[in-house]
């Protein structure tokens, strides 16, 4: 897309108002040097309230549900661990009750997090082959409200505020990296970017081990895995980005680049960002600075969303004795 059009431009809109809804309700972190690099700039998202960007989606899609006039019984959501945090602590601000179902090979941690803000929590027997399938039982039996990790245009608008802080804060950045998993980070920077200059390059990194998006950007349709990818980065183990993430990214041509990184350059990430950075990471949010380490992106003043924190300290662990 050479420049913004009607369809960029009522999005970015959306972003805008997003970022007005959610006010007092999230954090403005930081935009970060670092003696990495004069031409680097970090956006710590492992800052935000949760640990993770997840929030700023969250409740987007939480206020402006209640904001319409749509007050249901209850919100749904399925997710590994972070946007299950988001939504658990979204739906308490507005005394909503919140399930999660999250697949009983998640993060310990996170599982607890959600747990401890008030959400009810399904595991037993939820996995990544069936959880769409019981999602949609547990939403017939219980006339709950879905929150989609992704897919969802309140849940996108939200996560674009993140861009939209770091170009307020950094507007001179030629390049802005992301995690992509399904897509809601992703798609949200691409709005908030090339509405702030068209020339921006904007480029999702993803794991080696799970790469769908690289595929869906390569072919120009979305690719699914056969099965739910194995990473460090547990944060963006899907297996294909959604229809509106797509219709953003590649339909309308807003992402310019998708890259991987392999697994060795993942732990890697992990590393220099706990002893060189002093940045708490999960390996899904150290994504974006293993490619950069890795070379992998384009020149120019860059800047990197670092989406989380919410790290398995075992697997940190593991990692920073290496």
């Amino acid at each position: 897309m050479s420049g913004p059009g009607r369809y960029l431009e009522e999005h970015a809109d959306q972003v805008h108002e997003a970022a007005e809804r959610i006010r007092g309700h999230v954090r403005r972190t930081p935009v970060l040097g670092t003696d990495l690099d004069p031409e680097l700039r970090l956006k710590p998202e492992c800052f935000q309230v949760t640990g993770s960007f997840k929030p700023r989606g969250a409740f987007n899609a939480v206020l402006s549900l209640v904001a319409r006039g749509s007050r249901p019984p209850g919100v749904i959501a399925v997710s590994s661990g972070n946007h299950a945090q988001a939504v658990a602590l979204a739906a308490s601000s507005v005394g909503i009750p919140a399930l999660i179902l999250i697949p009983e090979d998640a993060n310990p941690a996170k599982v607890a997090a959600t747990r401890a803000l008030g959400a009810e929590v399904i595991q037993e027997g939820i996995n990544f082959a069936n959880r769409e399938q019981r999602l949609r039982e547990v939403m017939a039996e219980r006339g709950f409200t879905l929150v989609h990790p992704f897919d969802d245009w309140d849940v996108i608008h939200g996560q674009g505020t993140a861009a939209r802080e770091l170009l307020q804060d950094a507007p001179d950045l030629d390049v802005i990296a992301a995690p992509v998993g399904g897509g809601g980070l992703l798609a949200g920077t691409a709005i908030s970017a090339k509405r702030h200059r068209s020339s921006v390059k904007v480029v999702g990194v993803e794991p080696a081990a799970a790469d769908d998006a690289y595929r869906t950007w390569k072919a120009g349709s979305i690719q699914t895995l056969p099965t739910s990818p194995s990473t460090l980065a547990d944060g963006v183990r899907t297996t294909a980005i959604g229809r509106r993430n797509f219709e953003v990214m590649f339909a309308h041509g807003l992402v310019d680049e998708v890259v991987t990184v392999t697994e060795q350059e993942i732990a890697d990430a992990v590393q220099v960002a706990w002893s060189r950075l002093h940045l708490a990471l999960e390996p899904t949010g150290a994504l974006p600075l293993a490619a950069y380490l890795a070379e992998k992106l384009p020149k120019g003043l860059m800047g990197l969303i670092l989406s989380g924190g919410n790290a398995n300290l075992q697997t940190v662990a593991t990692l920073l004795k290496k």
